[in-house]
């Protein structure tokens, strides 16, 4: 999986021609190919190139954030700044929505891309047809300026202009790319704060199951302790039917299991987009509305972006650990809805088509053991099972989760409910 679609030094990419640029972002893209995301290309290389060609730097087009799952039209690093493009092609006007998707790389930039933790950030919104509003920069405490706002011809300027702010080292760029996933202590404090007053167990428990939570989450605790004492990996079959509180147990485990002395952390993955949508929501609405109480503003996307730091797609985080020999970040990760994980061949079809890997061979619980088994040392899974729910095509169920243990990590430490060989979770199958 590639982290870019183009990338080159700015005086190649404005002698290049276009159709060979094009033909580098068509060969990465990963989906079919719609006309207007190939007019929009073509937009942004021909303004880029009448607008770029007495400035210095390396442009990058189509950069993934680790983890984050989207991609910034633009990045053009020169000397020790960041510019994170966005454009909106024929656009008349900047709207605030647009606004806010520009910031919000920036944010995603800082917040959990290692080599961006201590660099300038320029967010740009380019809308083609607005009138151009060239404007000093401004910028915030972390050191991200505020959204400039251009239709393209003040971009040298910019870049100029950004190259002068910093006296600090110019940007690896190689190593830039290739950072890893890594939360600032910052966004990872504000997260807890954020969470310690959270309302989204509204949405995933029920008053009934308390005592029975306070439990489960005393006993995974030790779990995780006796693990990293010993210097051992284990992994935890965490039941229950729905609306029993396995979420609310597994956001509590990830947001309390994390220890800034020894660089410790946990992160929640569910591959239910939108109920990591839903779950951002509610804890980002919630610290608004707390901040309106005592008279603050609260900028919806900060909020957003501090939720990001533990409530993850499960997706995005294998996807990031395809390439990668080196450990997560995290020691401890909660799975949600593990029955879900996908077989062997639902796997190695949707490798093969979306990741050009023409041979991958693990099913997905198979590759998520094997991404946390990379660590030297202790790491914790938590799997959380839901029971009575029908198992759809290409998911795996239970069952090989124990079969991946069994064949590859016979050193894993299994802890698991005596409930799961009950019916509703076995679908019938002997585990």
């Amino acid at each position: 999986m590639s982290r870019y679609y183009y990338r080159k030094d700015i005086p190649g990419f404005v002698t290049e021609p276009t159709p060979s640029i094009l033909g580098e972002l068509v060969k990465k893209h990963e989906f079919a190919l719609e006309e207007q995301q190939r007019n929009a290309w073509i937009a942004q290389i021909e303004l880029l190139k009448t607008y770029l060609g007495h400035t210095t730097g390396e442009i990058i087009f189509e950069y993934t954030i680790p983890r984050m799952g989207k991609r910034i039209d633009c990045v053009i690093i020169t000397g020790a700044a960041i510019l994170a493009i966005e454009f909106k092609i024929g656009a008349q006007s900047y709207d605030s929505h647009a606004i806010n998707q520009a910031m919000d790389y920036a944010l995603d930039l800082k917040n959990f891309h290692e080599q961006s933790h201590h660099q300038p950030i320029i967010p740009v919104l380019i809308s083609t047809e607005a009138e151009d509003h060239t404007a000093p920069f401004a910028f915030y405490a972390d050191g991200i300026a505020k959204v400039m706002l251009s239709n393209g011809t003040s971009l040298a300027h910019l870049i100029l202009n950004a190259q002068s702010i910093s006296h600090t080292q110019p940007i690896a760029v190689d190593s830039w790319i290739n950072s890893i996933y890594k939360p600032t202590p910052s966004i990872i404090e504000a997260a807890q704060a954020l969470y310690e007053g959270h309302s989204v167990e509204e949405i995933s428990r029920s008053d009934a199951g308390a005592i029975n939570l306070t439990k489960t989450a005393k006993a995974i605790t030790e779990i995780i302790n006796h693990s990293k004492l010993k210097g051992i990996k284990s992994i935890c079959f965490l039941t229950g039917v729905p609306g029993a509180g396995k979420t609310l147990a597994g956001l509590n485990l990830a947001n309390s299991w994390y220890n800034p002395d020894e660089n410790e952390h946990a992160v929640f993955l569910s591959g239910n987009g939108p109920l990591v949508e839903v779950l951002r929501e509610a804890l980002a609405r919630n610290e608004i509305e707390n901040a309106h109480i005592h008279g603050k503003k609260k900028q919806k996307n900060e909020a957003l972006s501090k939720a990001k730091a533990f409530i993850q797609n499960i997706h995005h985080f294998r996807d990031d650990a395809l390439d990668r020999d080196e450990p997560p970040l995290e020691r401890v990760v909660v799975f949600d809805e593990a029955q879900r994980a996908w077989t062997l061949k639902q796997t190695a079809s949707f490798m093969k088509i979306k990741k050009g890997k023409n041979n991958f061979s693990q099913s997905e619980p198979e590759f998520l053991i094997s991404v946390m088994d990379k660590h030297k040392s202790w790491a914790t899974i938590i799997c959380l099972i839901g029971g009575g729910q029908e198992i759809n095509t290409g998911e795996a169920g239970i069952q090989e989760w124990f079969s991946a243990l069994k064949r590859a990590f016979p050193k894993w430490h299994i802890h698991l409910s005596n409930k799961l060989t009950e019916l509703e979770y076995t679908n019938g199958t002997t585990l």
